[in-house]
């Protein structure tokens, strides 16, 4: 069965996005003022450029992150001046893909004009420290995980060596959680020891132990065993995954995902080789309810297997669609796509015959994949039509193409490979609806006709 089969039965998303929470509207001195304003009074750093570096971007921007520079401090901040000028003004970061008017989503993470303009001026001015008063407190990241002191801390019992060559590595680990009773998580976070070779990663629950049987029956000397096209077994559960420049976070109040007294964790890692040995020992941070949640979250996932893009097709568009077999709430989408992907955008088509926009993308990069949370969660009533639309370019004017000269580039797990999948992040009663949807998406098909 393919793996995208047991991704629709036990809901699992990727945790995908980077940098931290968005900035509202900042007040003159930090980045509120109009860009004619800003460039009446001298800028600083300490009290115009720091606190939008602190709420926009040191949470990837310090040491032991994803980021290449840390931004917590002036001498930083002043060395890598230009870059973050040039970046800012080109909106490539802080990254944040969605175009404005398609979802309300937490934590965005766009700079308004007038912090554009703010830091620009600062730039010109020489980028000027000012008074030693005016510097905020940097934020505070205890124990290394963003969301702070977790209640579990799991790991790979021991590090799996990735060769230095060849295709992408599927690899799951078994890890138990040794759980007494049934437990609610609000929010998982994951650090790979050697992020350079961690593709993404998936969080499987088994409470059958057929986990630890295809481990305990794998012969080939290594840690875990081999597991493409997913776990090998169909999950009991599943607490969403992991995809370079993700940020962890809380789901609402009162949601959770149901991990059953018991269970095992699975983690599914895809390796990409970097052309030398590697090592590579995961860690997972579980956050548990409180309360027992009045609602379940769970994903379920679109997809289209039938991609067959030639060399040099620079306009290659999958259009898919599916009804909703009953009312629901959407908490959030993630749309998931390879290297050739240029623009996804989806919207809902309401039976009283409105057009609901739900996420554009309209400048895809992988890099930048993410998991988009609505502040308010969007009802979907029995009936609407979601509409998927995909473009790809398979052209050397495509900087991200992977091969030179272009070639036929069709489904699969590779990089290399392509995929149209987006999952829908519903907050649900279990009940008829849920059951309905679990048999629109039962073996990983996508709805009739497509």
């Amino acid at each position: 069965m393919h793996r995208i089969a047991w991704l629709l039965t036990v809901g699992v998303s990727l945790w995908v996005g980077c940098c931290a929470m968005g900035a509202d509207a900042l007040p003159p001195s930090q980045g509120g003022a109009s860009g004619n304003a800003a460039a009446l009074a001298p800028v600083t750093f300490n009290k115009d450029i720091a606190p939008i570096l602190f709420n926009n971007c040191v949470s990837c921007h310090r040491p032991g992150e994803v980021a290449p520079f840390s931004l917590l401090d002036y001498k930083s901040a002043r060395k890598h001046a230009k870059e973050i000028d040039d970046q800012t003004a080109t909106r490539s970061m802080p990254p944040w893909k969605p175009e404005p008017g398609f979802g309300d989503f937490i934590g965005v993470r766009r700079l308004n004009d007038a912090q554009i303009s703010l830091i620009h001026e600062w730039v010109r001015q020489g980028k000027q420290e000012g008074n030693p008063s005016d510097l905020p407190a940097a934020p505070q990241f205890p124990g290394g995980w963003r969301l702070g002191e977790p209640d579990m801390v799991v790991k790979m019992p021991k590090a799996y060596t990735l060769r230095a060559d060849g295709p992408d590595d599927y690899r799951c680990f078994v890890i138990p959680l040794n759980l007494k009773e049934d437990t609610y998580v609000t929010a998982v976070d994951f650090h790979a020891s050697n992020p350079r070779v961690v593709h993404h990663a998936l969080f499987f629950l088994d409470t059958t132990g057929k986990g630890r049987e295809l481990q305990d029956a794998s012969n080939d000397g290594a840690v875990g065993y081999y597991g493409a096209g997913g776990p090998g077994f169909r999950p009991t559960g599943g607490l969403g995954g992991w995809a370079p420049g993700v940020t962890a976070h809380y789901l609402p109040d009162d949601v959770g995902r149901i991990v059953r007294a018991g269970s095992d964790l699975v983690i599914q890692i895809h390796f990409h080789p970097s052309g030398k040995v590697e090592q590579e020992q995961s860690s997972v941070a579980l956050y548990f309810t409180k309360t027992t949640p009045k609602k379940i979250f769970v994903s379920f996932p679109h997809s289209v297997r039938k991609i067959d893009i030639s060399p040099g097709d620079n306009k290659y568009v999958i259009d898919s669609s599916f009804t909703v077999p009953g009312d629901v709430e959407l908490q959030g989408v993630f749309p998931h796509a390879h290297l050739l992907c240029r623009s996804v955008k989806v919207t809902a088509d309401l039976p009283d015959g409105m057009t609901l926009p739900l996420i554009w993308i309209k400048d895809w990069d992988w890099n930048w994949q993410g998991e988009y949370l609505y502040k308010t969660p969007i009802k979907i009533p029995r009936g609407t039509k979601i509409n998927q639309h995909f473009v790809y370019d398979n052209s050397t004017e495509n900087i991200h193409n992977p091969n030179t000269p272009p070639k036929e580039v069709r489904f699969g797990e590779q990089t290399g490979d392509e995929m149209s999948l987006v999952f829908y992040q519903l907050v649900i009663d279990r009940g008829s609806v849920l059951d309905r949807l679990r048999e629109m998406f039962r073996g990983g098909q996508p709805p009739r006709g497509q």
